[in-house]
């Protein structure tokens, strides 16, 4: 091919995708919500960013307490038989079956998953522009929070309530509890920067090299 002619191609397909460049601009123009990147807040984008994160949260958290009951000679999934005991009662402590195991393994991370969007969504708004011992010492107080709030505002009524017993107040030391919540909330700060939204744009060096 002469040079000539692949100058010629050349600048044909950077006339085309100017043209394309203009025709989306225009369309955009009339339909302001098919403008990329989204105006305001991507909520559905921090949302699952949450529910992911918490996720890694929660697994994180689940693992060192497994490890930790197995150094102390206690049954692995200690913690996930007493969580189940909000939907099952004292039967939970004793249960053995592989399958409800597993149940309660994911309900704790559904959880995580729950509670890790309510973390992110606060850390992504208030948050962005500390230090990192600022942020530290904020998902601290927002990891012990959760805990006081789960263990001591909500589930030492509702669980009598509903169950008659408050298992999980009394067979979980509280200072097992708040570490778990620490983690949760240490492993959410760490793992922040993968929640990042960073939409991708088209640069003119970018629309030379997809026309060679």
């Amino acid at each position: 091919m002469e040079q000539s002619e692949r100058e010629q191609k050349i600048q044909h397909h950077l006339a085309e995708i100017r043209r394309l460049e203009a025709a989306r601009a225009a369309q955009s123009a009339r339909e302001p919500d098919a403008q990329w990147p989204p105006r305001g807040f991507y909520w559905l984008f921090h949302i699952v960013v949450g529910l992911v994160l918490g996720i890694i949260g929660a697994a994180v958290s689940l693992t060192v307490n497994v490890i930790g009951a197995l150094a102390v000679g206690r049954h692995p999934l200690d913690l996930v038989r007493v969580y189940l005991t909000f939907p099952m009662g004292a039967a939970a402590l004793n249960e053995e079956r592989g399958k409800v195991l597993f149940f309660g393994c994911l309900l704790y991370l559904v959880t995580g998953g729950l509670y890790g969007v309510l973390f992110h969504l606060t850390m992504r708004w208030y948050t962005m522009d500390m230090d990192r011992r600022t942020r530290f010492l904020i998902a601290s107080a927002i990891g012990l929070g959760l805990w006081i709030v789960n263990f001591y505002l909500i589930l030492s009524w509702l669980q009598p309530a509903l169950l008659g017993g408050s298992w999980i107040l009394t067979e979980i030391p509280f200072w097992v509890a708040a570490v778990t919540h620490l983690l949760f909330a240490w492993t959410m700060l760490l793992v922040e920067s993968w929640g990042r939204f960073e939409p991708y744009r088209l640069t003119s060096s970018d629309t030379r090299e997809a026309s060679i």
